[in-house]
């Protein structure tokens, strides 16, 4: 199951030595219900190779302005706490496992 990011456990979640997928979404967000089960699966997947978080920007919009997200879903993928990725918007399973992958 994907980790729930919070402001208290952002930071110290991003400074993983794993690769860490997060996705910035929000209940009424239509196309984030469709990324969500993705998500979920990529965090069974990916279990022991990757940190995989769900951020709630109506809960915790302080860490989206932080890293300027203005549409949703955004899934940033972090490598020693930097972005090194980004998804704004559907992507496929394929798609994100690659984007996890190349940041191992």
């Amino acid at each position: 199951m994907a980790l729930e990011i919070t402001t208290t456990n952002f930071d110290e979640i991003i400074a993983s030595d794993k690769p860490v997928l997060v996705d910035f979404w929000a209940e009424w967000c239509g196309p984030c219900r469709m990324v969500g089960p993705i998500v979920e699966e990529l965090s069974k997947d990916y279990a022991e190779k990757a940190v995989i978080g769900k951020l709630n920007v109506d809960e915790h919009g302080e860490i989206a302005q932080r890293f300027g997200i203005r549409n949703i879903p955004t899934l940033l993928v972090f490598k020693n706490g930097e972005v090194v990725d980004k998804q704004v918007g559907v992507a496929t399973k394929i798609a994100l496992a690659a984007k996890l992958d190349a940041a191992m």
